[in-house]
């Protein structure tokens, strides 16, 4: 549905993109992922015909974006922007009538999402009399209400508090099945792993990493040990100070680190047992997005490593 193809992006001397390609599929969740500064913003202000890029092009449904694209769109930008004096209500009818609603068909939206989000109550109250939770929640709905086919999220939980974080990622799986093609761009790589079905991983403007999560995932095996126990794991330090492990975080009763140059697990179980008084948890599973990013980013600079079976490019 959507095609990136060796774009490139840049402001005087900086080069905020540097030849990325990416393609998303219809009725996924694609998450564009990476640091602050990474490139994502302007990634994304390509793709929704606010800037142009410099070199390469952008193609939605097979014809290259531009204004006519922005109607088939819905972008929550990082920056969230609403009109604090007016009514939320006649805000986001206002909203939804650029984007070729009718005064009906804005009026039934507008009602239907406040509700969704139980608030109702807020269709005549100013903006400025919101909290910016509740500011955030009238611009996802200002971004959805028009039924976009393509749906752009730029740090959508940002600001939120955890209940309504859920609630905002219930309704994102939502339009997801309702066939919606979404496009969520985050520093948070925690929260994207719950939700993408594919990925690219960028830094200084490039690609490093794409496919999809779960063969990102496996292309880096399951080489990260989780430990719950009691007693004083001295033995870490010594396997770390070899060269056997890198311990990535530890507190009193929990460990969670690598192992090295093929060091197995069950050497490491060993060395548990006979030093640890108690067990809990000893588990081998698969590196999360930020570990990976990590390591990819710490041993190839700006490297790429592919996945085999990546997609880069192009969409099904």
């Amino acid at each position: 549905m959507l095609n990136v193809s060796n774009v490139t992006k840049r402001y005087a001397d900086k080069v905020a993109v540097d030849s990325v390609s990416f393609g998303v599929q219809k009725g996924r969740i694609f998450g564009l992922l990476g640091p602050n500064g990474a490139g994502k913003t302007s990634t994304i202000r390509m793709i929704a015909f606010i800037t142009t890029p410099d070199e390469g092009e952008i193609r939605l449904d097979d014809r290259p974006v531009g204004s006519w694209s922005q109607q088939t769109m819905g972008y929550l930008p990082e920056e969230r922007g609403l009109y604090r004096k007016m009514k939320v209500g006649d805000q986001l009818q206002y909203l939804a009538r650029l984007k070729g609603l009718s005064a009906a068909e804005a009026t039934a939206a507008v009602r239907h999402w406040l509700d969704r989000f139980d608030a109702s109550d807020w269709y005549d109250k100013k903006v400025e009399e919101l909290s910016k939770g509740m500011q955030q929640k009238v611009q996802f709905i200002a971004t959805v209400a028009h039924e976009p086919t393509l749906l752009i999220f730029d740090e959508p939980f940002s600001g939120l508090d955890p209940i309504n974080a859920d609630l905002l990622r219930d309704v994102i799986l939502e339009l997801k099945e309702a066939g919606r093609t979404i496009l969520f761009a985050s520093h948070r790589m925690e929260q994207v792993e719950q939700l993408c079905d594919d990925i690219c991983l960028i830094s200084d403007g490039r690609s490093l990493v794409q496919g999809s999560l779960r063969e990102v995932k496996s292309a880096y095996g399951r080489n990260v040990l989780r430990m719950e126990y009691d007693g004083t794991p001295n033995f870490l330090d010594r396997m770390q100070g070899s060269g056997k492990i890198s311990v990535i975080s530890r507190t009193e009763h929990r460990a969670e680190l690598r192992l090295l140059d093929g060091t197995l697990s069950r050497s490491i179980l060993q060395q548990a047992m006979d030093e640890l008084d108690a067990i809990y948890r000893f588990e081998l599973v698969e590196p999360s997005l930020n570990e990976i990013f990590i390591s990819v980013v710490s041993t190839t600079g700006q490297g790429s490593k592919q996945p085999q079976g990546s997609r880069t490019g192009s969409a099904a």
